[in-house]
């Protein structure tokens, strides 16, 4: 046995549960971690700006690769309430990320002592576990149980939250005798699976809508074998994107009142059994349930109980670990093809193909100032398939889910259900620092961009180089869109006359000034034509300084982007797209 302080005992354990990169902020009351950090060695730590920055590049870091595990630190009191939204967002859409606070000493915590808060109350409604450790000798099998619950069942954050002095307290421990605990995931059975199938089979227009539980339990290979073996056509989720090809024969769109394809929306309309994996049947994937559901019939498997039926109740609900299910299924379905009892789907999957090759928005706009539209045509030019885009919420990602391609699992990673403002910088440094390799594109409106902004001098300092797209139209232009409905347009413009930068002809902040100060490379453009060369040039920036390049396009002030109040009713502001030239970079479009 080995003495130690309690705290090295847990960099231990982290180290043996895989971690090996933190992202945090000192302060006095998780010191001793950091000194334990110093000491042990073997976990890189990246700096934040904002304890709320690090809990999102946590989370940016977990999404990259199936079993990271992301890490965020912060002392006492405000640094753990400022993580609240990281744990929020991360719980929403199913993200383990561990959270870890320092706290005052236990005998001065209800004592109203300085920064002295019960972080774990209020933590959680949004986190799977959090626990304040009263005993020194608890903390290494805290941390054990913080891993297992992160990993079993639904994914989903923890907080250990460290007295300081159960920190600095010794304590006997031999790592050598440690063991991760084995993880619990709920397995469909042959019957669920046969049932399933029979319901399927007797379906004339079949779809898997394939959620992003399927990301989580690193099984998007597997739901393509399926949906090839069968012939049924694949509706992703949004969380779910790049589970399959975008320029997938069997990949017919997403659905949604926002980010969807009109040939997804259609084309669910026209289904009459549908089987979700690994998805929640979110409400802006759903509109209303009457029309959703309307003459279907819903097979539902997900990893967590409480979520069948939840939203509607399925004819069929399996319990199930997405790759576990997709395994079963598999399997059958392969002795059901021997055996010659699959349908041809043809004749469905050439329907589904001709809504998807006629049903496009228009996006070649020459405007000046410039259509966003444009934009994700002309990002659809220069970045490749193998491009990773990162964006949160608001008309810059709705657009751009309407727009953009992705290819590949974990090449869309968006904050989904909680949608905070400023998530997109940390994520994507969190993202470049999982993995260096990747070509990684941000997405953000003008406000979402000025939120964290101060996260960029991360990027320059610890060299995360990502390029950034700043859609800017001096607008909350979600909020603005939405608020046609009250026939207002209030507290909600962002221009200004700049003093310091009146070429900016009053739309407010100086972007690339900013973004400069922080250490960044920043361009800026006015029309169409410049995109691309800037595009192209960013790409030489951040090759030549390895620091994030920000590419700021100058927008009109007022687009509406379609969306509706349900699936079969979405607006369409702008003109729809006839032939080819219309939208050029449309997967597919008949002329």
């Amino acid at each position: 046995m080995s003495k130690m302080r309690a705290i090295e005992a847990a960099v231990l354990v982290m180290r043996r549960e895989g971690v090996d990169t933190a992202f945090g902020i000192p302060g006095a009351a998780i010191n001793p971690l950091y000194s334990a950090l110093q000491k042990v060695g073997g976990i890189d730590h990246v700096l934040a700006r904002h304890v709320e920055g690090a809990s999102h590049m946590a989370e940016g870091y977990t999404r990259t690769k199936a079993g990271n595990i992301g890490v965020c630190i912060g002392t006492s009191g405000p640094a753990g309430t400022d993580m609240v939204t990281g744990l929020y967002s991360a719980s929403a859409d199913s993200i383990p990320i561990l959270c870890i606070t320092g706290q005052a000493p236990r005998a001065r915590m209800h004592k109203e002592d300085f920064q002295a808060v019960d972080i774990t109350a209020i933590v959680k409604p949004v986190t799977k576990w959090a626990t304040t450790v009263m005993e020194p000798g608890q903390v290494p099998y805290a941390f054990q149980k913080a891993f297992y619950e992160m990993r079993s069942g639904r994914p989903g954050p923890v907080l250990i939250d460290l007295p300081f002095d159960v920190q600095m307290a010794e304590i006997e421990f031999d790592i050598d005798a440690y063991q991760p605990l084995p993880l619990a995931k709920p397995s469909a059975t042959r019957i669920q699976v046969e049932k399933a199938l029979a319901m399927l089979d007797k379906a004339e227009r079949p779809l898997l809508v394939a959620g992003g539980g399927i990301i989580n339990a690193d099984a998007s290979e597997l739901l393509v074998e399926f949906a090839e073996l069968t012939g049924i056509p694949v509706i992703p989720t949004l969380m779910g994107w790049g589970t399959i090809p975008d320029d997938h024969p069997l990949m017919v769109g997403m659905v949604g009142l926002q980010t969807s394809h009109r040939y997804g929306n259609a084309t669910m309309l026209k289904s009459d059994v549908v089987l979700g994996v690994g998805n929640r049947w979110a409400n802006r994937h759903t509109g209303s349930i009457d029309v959703y559901t309307e003459g279907r019939t819903f097979i539902h498997v997900d990893i967590e109980p409480t979520q069948i039926g939840r939203v509607f109740t399925p004819d069929l609900g399996i319990v199930s670990d997405a790759a576990a299910a997709l395994t079963v299924f598999i399997e059958v379905a392969r002795e059901w093809q021997a055996a010659g009892k699959l349908k041809n789907r043809s004749a469905w999957l050439q329907d589904c193909q001709q809504r998807k090759a006629s049903l496009q928005r228009k996006t070649h706009f020459d405007n000046v100032p410039v259509k966003p539209q444009r934009v994700y045509e002309e990002m659809n030019q220069v970045f490749g398939k193998d491009t990773c885009y990162v964006s949160t919420i608001g008309l810059s990602q709705i657009a751009g889910a309407q727009f953009l391609h992705v290819y590949k699992p974990r090449h869309w990673i968006n904050c989904g259900q909680a949608g905070p403002l400023g998530w997109t910088i940390p994520a994507a440094l969190g993202v470049v620092k999982a993995d260096p390799s990747r070509k990684v594109v941000a997405l953000s409106g003008d406000y979402d961009f000025q939120f964290m902004i101060e996260e960029l001098a991360v990027g320059a300092q610890f060299k995360l180089p990502y390029i950034h797209v700043v859609v800017n139209n001096s607008y909350l232009g979600l909020i603005r869109q939405a608020q046609r409905g009250f026939d207002m347009d209030y507290c909600v413009q962002l221009s200004f006359d700049n003093l310091n930068a009146p070429e900016l002809n009053g739309y407010g902040v100086d972007h690339v000034a900013v973004a400069e100060g922080l250490g960044c490379k920043a361009l800026r453009v006015f029309e169409p034509g410049q995109i691309q060369p800037a595009l192209r040039k960013a790409q030489e920036l951040i090759e030549e300084f390895k620091v994030p390049v920000i590419v700021e396009i100058i927008l009109e002030r007022v687009t509406n982007i379609s969306m509706g109040t349900e699936i079969n009713a979405v607006n369409e502001f702008e003109d729809l797209a006839l032939v080819g030239n219309d939208a050029p970079t449309a997967i597919s479009l008949l002329d």
